[in-house]
């Protein structure tokens, strides 16, 4: 009986995520690899894609990762949206958020571990222009780095899906000053 309780314990797998993308892909950008090892899921079952080219080119989509079986609990989730908003980054900073590097120019970012620890669950988000990706792990694995996870994920996919669109323009200060005549 006590065998029948005890399960199946596999180690954790702290291999770090990829530094480059390589296929296979989920979603067209999503490294499948950096996938696996961040949520444990092997063949996740996978919703959604990106468009580029909507938004006036600055894109839009999502990717959603499921496991797989009867539950299908969402494990991770990629999010392009144009609407990005830097005073949110701004404040996940404030609460405590850790910096994300300039990952695309002009971008600023943050990545945190839910403070409640519940389900390993860890998110990033960058900001660049009017562009937002945020990547949100809601299940991650015990024993992984899950802060770390998604600033790494973050890397890997947000030079492809933060398109030269969302560059910021120039503020109003620094343009030259129409000529009087």
């Amino acid at each position: 009986m006590l065998t029948g309780c005890q399960g199946e314990h596999r180690p954790v797998d702290r291999t770090p995520l990829p530094t480059v993308a390589a296929p296979p892909y989920i979603c067209e950008y999503v490294p499948l690899r950096a996938v696996e090892l961040m949520t444990g899921v092997r063949d996740p079952l996978v919703r959604g894609y990106f468009d580029l080219t909507s938004a006036g080119g600055l894109g839009d989509g999502v990717c959603a990762v499921y496991q797989r079986g009867g539950d299908r609990l969402k494990v991770l989730l990629v999010d392009l949206t144009p609407g990005g908003y830097p005073g949110q980054i701004k404040e996940d900073l404030d609460g405590g958020a850790s910096p994300l590097p300039e990952i695309v120019p002009g971008s600023i970012g943050s990545y945190f571990r839910r403070a409640s620890g519940e389900n390993n669950a860890a998110f990033a988000r960058l900001v660049r222009g009017k562009a937002e990706l945020s990547v949100q792990l809601e299940i991650g694995v015990e024993g992984r780095n899950n802060a770390a996870d998604v600033a790494a994920l973050m890397k890997l996919i947000a030079p492809k899906l933060i398109t030269p669109a969302s560059a910021p323009s120039a503020s109003p200060s620094t343009s030259p000053s129409p000529k009087k005549g």
